[in-house]
């Protein structure tokens, strides 16, 4: 499966990279920013894209409604350094099909959030 990797930092973007490409997942892009993403998600056609949640400009739940309202849309997996209970039923209603906290990241983690 593709992955487009969505934060603002570049040292998780690196490690996520890492992680996951060695989980077996093929890293076709990254983003630094909520623009970006929407930007090259429509050229790269990830399968997912795991999509920080607190970024400035556009945060990740904005990227997640303006990417389902366009349809057809990757799958998304919203990730933080902050525990998913800080943001209640926000990944819910976002159409994300999971969280991931940053410090949990893994290829099995991904797979149990889209399975």
């Amino acid at each position: 499966m593709t992955v487009m990797i969505v934060d603002d930092h570049r040292s998780f973007r690196h490690a996520a990279r890492r992680v996951l490409e060695s989980a077996g997942f093929e890293i076709v892009g990254e983003a630094g920013d909520g623009e970006a993403a929407l930007e090259a998600i429509p050229r790269l056609r990830p399968d997912i894209v795991l999509l920080d949640v607190q970024m400035p400009g556009i945060d990740g739940f904005e990227v997640a409604a303006r990417l389902i309202e366009r349809g057809d849309p990757p799958l998304i997996v919203m990730t933080s350094s902050r525990d998913g209970a800080d943001f209640g039923a926000l990944v819910e209603r976002s159409g994300a099909r999971g969280f991931i906290q940053k410090g949990d990241l893994s290829g099995p983690a991904i797979r149990a959030v889209l399975a």
